[in-house]
């Protein structure tokens, strides 16, 4: 069984120890709102009624902000 978006947010967010406002602020480090109901509708179990499915345009800023928020930002390249 292939791991949905929904579990590899949830690994992360394990794997990280992140709580509802640190993934907030990851993902608007790259210009990306997410709210906390949102964040709660991820995160539940498949069957709930509340459940939301976590897309790959969410995932994917999700995941470019906790690169900025480990590393930093990107240095400017110099042009010649």
């Amino acid at each position: 069984m292939p791991l949905t978006n929904n579990d590899i947010m949830k690994k992360m967010r394990v794997a990280h120890k992140l709580t509802n406002e640190d993934i907030m602020a990851i993902c608007a480090l790259v210009d990306f709102k997410v709210s906390k109901s949102e964040l709660g509708a991820l995160f539940r179990k498949e069957g709930h009624p509340k459940y939301m499915e976590c897309g790959d345009q969410i995932l994917r800023n999700f995941l470019n902000g906790l690169v900025i928020h480990l590393r930093g930002p990107m240095p400017e390249k110099k042009k010649d």
